[in-house]
């Protein structure tokens, strides 16, 4: 429980919340905060059990549903989300620095502090990714505290009642569906290393609460402390930006902007470091591509790309596009292993070639087909045909029937009775040509 509660109370989740007032009201952004996080969890659950009872990765479990060779697409297209992801966090990191160097100096060039925050990000990546890794949960104790002072000055200052009466402005072209989507989708970003992070659980009822009970928590407390602010702001006068951590660093003091820092940069660190992880074996090899040129690599893409703080103005496409190659990723997941395979997959996933996970010559083509369709379904809901229930739970649905229906037609089953197996022990690739 404590690695989730440490990974998702960070910066970005708590901006992410700054999004949705005065689009909705105050109440209705919590209303929506809670149900986005509680069916996200939902997902997010159901496949951090797939990896507390194979002991593999969530990239690793896609060569069962989409082929050994088929996997390439949901693990290439997680690193253009992690890169996406770290992008943002080293703009805030530099974002943050700015402002002390500049209340400091009176210099300012937040690209400049991007790009090196960015570098040092690869440096310690490469390095130092084992004392972050130990020490990120004490940072998400220092968002705790960050919490618990900005509700404190936040409703010292202004009662309740004022927040909740938050005129909205129909303007900013928001409403439920989209705060729930945008929620939701927070989720399944999450979710791409939900098995990562929950596989070494004791159990699998350890790791399904730990995961729950952790990712909903954590995220109900960064998102609400993001609409707090931004509502405060507000009702202070000044002009609501969302995700603009200036915003709050000018409403709340400069020693935010140092935690700010420290927190993004630990949490950028193990971004980094998964995503090189990710690429070393997202492709069918036999060995994995070496770890220090594959770091380089991606370091130089990461430093060049922290210097778009354009992103930050289009963070709610980006999260748009991850719900759109994801959803249906993990709506293909969870009825391959649930349902169709009887919640087993056995030693033949870690093969290199060969076994009941090659399908056609290594593509599960219905599976293909499903995200491919799920995905375009998804982006037609968010910028076509909207949808006044969203866009996130019918890609889920129209991805799960329809892989399902494949599942019948392919003959992708498992026999009654068949037993789990944790291959974690197994990882060697069998020698199958």
């Amino acid at each position: 429980m404590l690695i989730w509660l440490a990974a998702n109370l960070v910066v970005t989740t708590l901006l992410t919340g700054t999004l949705f007032v005065p689009g909705v009201s105050f109440g209705d952004s919590l209303v929506w905060i809670v149900c986005g996080t509680v069916l996200g969890a939902i997902v997010l659950t159901l496949v951090a059990v797939m990896g507390v009872r194979t002991g593999l990765s969530t990239m690793a479990l896609t060569k069962g549903s989409f082929g050994l060779r088929g996997s390439i697409v949901p693990s290439l297209s997680n690193l253009v989300i992690l890169m996406g992801w770290s992008w943002v966090q080293a703009m805030l990191a530099g974002i943050s620095v700015d402002y002390l160097i500049h209340a400091w100096t009176g210099y300012s060039n937040p690209i400049l502090f991007a790009a090196l925050c960015q570098a040092l990000v690869v440096l310690l990546a490469i390095f130092g990714h084992v004392g972050i890794a130990r020490i990120e949960p004490l940072f998400a104790l220092v968002i705790v505290s960050i919490i618990i002072y900005v509700f404190a000055v936040a409703f010292t200052t202004h009662p309740p009642a004022d927040y909740f009466a938050i005129a909205i402005d129909p303007a900013l072209g928001m409403d439920g569906a989209i705060v729930f989507d945008i929620v939701f989708a927070t989720a399944i970003s999450w979710t791409v290393l939900s098995a990562d992070l929950t596989r070494t659980a004791r159990s699998v009822r350890a790791g399904a609460a730990g995961a729950a009970i952790g990712y909903t928590t954590s995220t109900i407390l960064a998102m609400t402390l993001g609409v707090t602010a931004i509502s405060y702001v507000l009702l202070e006068g000044n002009e609501a930006i969302p995700f603009d951590p200036t915003l709050i660093i000018t409403a709340f003091g400069a020693p935010l902007a140092a935690v700010m820092f420290l927190s993004v940069m630990a949490t950028n660190t193990m971004v980094m470091y998964g995503m090189t992880l990710s690429l070393q074996h997202a492709f069918p090899r036999r060995k994995p591509l070496p770890f220090l040129p594959t770091a380089l690599g991606l370091g130089v893409v990461a430093v060049i790309g922290a210097t778009w703080l354009g992103l930050l103005d289009q963070f709610t496409n980006f999260l748009a596009t991850i719900g759109a190659l994801f959803i249906p990723v993990f709506a293909v997941m969870i009825v391959d292993y649930y349902l169709a395979r009887r919640r087993s997959y056995n030693r033949e996933i870690l093969n290199y070639k060969g076994g009941k996970y090659w399908f056609t010559r290594g593509w599960n083509i219905g599976a293909i087909l499903v995200w491919a369709t799920g995905a375009g379904f998804y982006t037609l809901l968010t910028t076509v045909w909207f949808s006044p229930v969203g866009a996130a739970l019918p890609t889920v649905v129209l991805s799960g029937l329809m892989y399902w229906i494949w599942t019948k037609l392919a003959r992708i089953s498992e026999p009654e009775g068949v037993e789990s197996r944790h291959l974690a022990d197994e990882f060697e690739m069998a020698p199958i040509e």
